[in-house]
């Protein structure tokens, strides 16, 4: 993967090794992890682990998560982006983009989370060509479902998980996207 996004406040980039610190400090906080199956991660070899898993996925699909900078101090400030669902079922659903992000809490509500959607979904509709972008949320989780609906997904179902936990399943379709 050798590309960036770049946006007013952040740059998108492939997730790095380098980054395992910084994801870690932002993933065992039990708070980011309120609507994540309250499991935050307990070694840093967890975050090292994903990081390879996503890595691979770089490779298989041309896409994925991707670290997300601040541009102003070059801190990570969590994960962000695109990646084609084809290892698992979700919804009853697989292959399929799913749209999605992760912020350390001291990132919350600083419109961080909007404009790194917004730019994901310009990239995966303009320059990917997808057709349809798909997200799951908690049903509880208040922000990301508000930002979900602000930049114009559509609510499509909720569904139940192995878990027995409520989700909603957003989508929004290429000629939705303004």
């Amino acid at each position: 993967m050798n590309f960036k996004i770049e946006t007013e406040r952040l740059i998108m980039r492939p997730l790095e090794i380098s980054d395992a610190a910084a994801f870690f400090a932002m993933d065992k906080n039990p708070n980011v992890h309120t609507y994540l199956w309250q499991k935050p991660v307990q070694e840093i070899d967890e975050v090292i682990k994903n990081i390879e898993m996503v890595q691979k996925q770089y490779d298989t699909n041309q896409i994925g998560r991707f670290a997300t900078i601040l541009k102003e101090t070059g801190e990570f400030i969590g994960w962000t982006g695109i990646k084609f669902v084809n290892d698992h079922i979700e919804n009853g659903k697989t292959n399929f983009y799913d749209y999605g992000y992760r912020l350390d809490e001291k990132f919350w509500n600083k419109r961080f989370a909007s404009e790194a959607t917004i730019a994901w979904l310009n990239y995966g509709f303009n320059q990917m060509n997808i057709d349809k972008i798909n997200a799951s949320t908690h049903s509880e989780n208040v922000a990301s479902n508000h930002i979900l609906q602000k930049v114009g997904f559509s609510m499509i179902e909720e569904y139940l998980d192995k878990d027995e936990i409520l989700w909603k399943w957003w989508e929004l379709e290429h000629k939705s996207f303004k």
